[in-house]
């Protein structure tokens, strides 16, 4: 009983802890929306100078404030060690976990804060602990829904190599498709791969649909379908994916020079303008014009070497690349 009081009072200190978290935003939303204007000339551009304790107008000059709080912290530090050492805040707030990590987390290592081993005596009561811990931290099933589609989402975005930003994105994109009820009769997988998709067209980092297959238990035909559903129904506009934002992905992984990339970029410039790319697998075109410039800058790679980096047939990449220097009277000796 005593055990489950405890986590009891942890419980209610995280929720108080949100709801001063709630607050804290609502007030910096609302300085955000009465924005001082400067009174001599009425600009909006306004910088805080932090040494002085001045708000000063960068059009005119003028002193608006001179005594405003410094909310920063007491301390300096000259150097990351010292950051880490005096700051007494824990890890910054995530959307990738199920509660944001705001809630407390029982070490399973059996030592106390000063780094003695806990005595036999007071194991088995740590361990109940951490047990009640556990069960308390996913309480509804939405939680549980969301602690198992977060993991998924972290564990194919880690298979992919993709970046941190992305994983905010598509967790984002996630957690409104559950607010919007659109996980009903859709497999938890699915939308998960078809959300980490989305945030990759988002933020212009790439992934086929073939890719994202690859790391996901679902099918590629499934993540589209599901792609198109929830893009409609969050009203996610994203632009058609351009050749030019694989060029760099593919270049590394062919190992070619600047040079060749640079050129790629260029030959894809000449054909969106002539409007040679329109309709066509954005992979494919750029392979094609990976093809064509490492030809011109004496790297050639051959058609097969491209096609399997890329991810398309050798057929693809011939039709492709006949199309482009015909259009763009590009004379290749092979």
């Amino acid at each position: 009983m005593q055990e489950i009081e405890k986590l009891k009072v942890l419980q209610s200190e995280r929720e108080s802890f949100k709801i001063r978290t709630k607050q804290r935003e609502q007030e910096k939303k609302a300085e955000n929306q009465t924005e001082t204007t400067c009174p001599e000339c009425g600009s909006r551009v306004l910088v805080h100078d932090r040494e002085r304790a001045e708000l000063v107008c960068q059009s005119c000059g003028l002193v608006i404030d001179d005594e405003f709080i410094d909310r920063g912290p007491e301390w300096r530090a000259f150097d990351a060690e010292q950051r880490n050492k005096r700051a007494r805040t824990g890890a910054p707030m995530t959307l990738t976990i199920h509660d944001k990590g705001l809630s407390t987390m029982i070490d399973w290592r059996n030592k106390d804060s000063y780094g003695r081993s806990i005595s036999t005596k007071n194991r088995a009561q740590l361990y109940r602990l951490r047990k009640w811990q556990r069960r308390i931290r996913v309480s509804n099933a939405t939680e549980r829904n969301l602690a198992f589609a977060l993991s998924e989402l972290d564990r194919m975005a880690s298979a992919l190599g993709l970046p941190r930003n992305i994983r905010e994105s598509s967790a984002v994109v996630y957690r409104d498709a559950v607010d919007k009820n659109l996980i009903r009769g859709r497999s938890i997988e699915g939308v998960a791969a078809a959300a980490l998709y989305a945030a990759c067209r988002q933020c212009s980092v790439p992934r086929t649909l073939d890719e994202i297959a690859e790391v996901s238990r679902v099918s590629r035909k499934e993540i589209g379908r599901t792609f198109r559903f929830i893009s409609r129904e969050l009203s996610l506009r994203l632009m058609p994916t351009s050749p030019m934002d694989y060029v760099p992905r593919f270049c590394s992984g062919l190992t070619l020079k600047g040079e060749v990339q640079s050129r790629t970029i260029e030959i894809l410039r000449l054909a969106t303008e002539h409007e040679l790319t329109s309709g066509k697998g954005p992979t494919g075109v750029a392979a094609a014009a990976i093809y064509i410039a490492s030809i011109l800058s004496g790297e050639r790679r051959t058609q097969r070497e491209v096609a399997e980096v890329a991810g398309v047939t050798e057929v693809t990449i011939r039709n492709r690349y006949k199309e482009l220097a015909e259009k763009l009277n590009i004379e290749i000796i092979l």
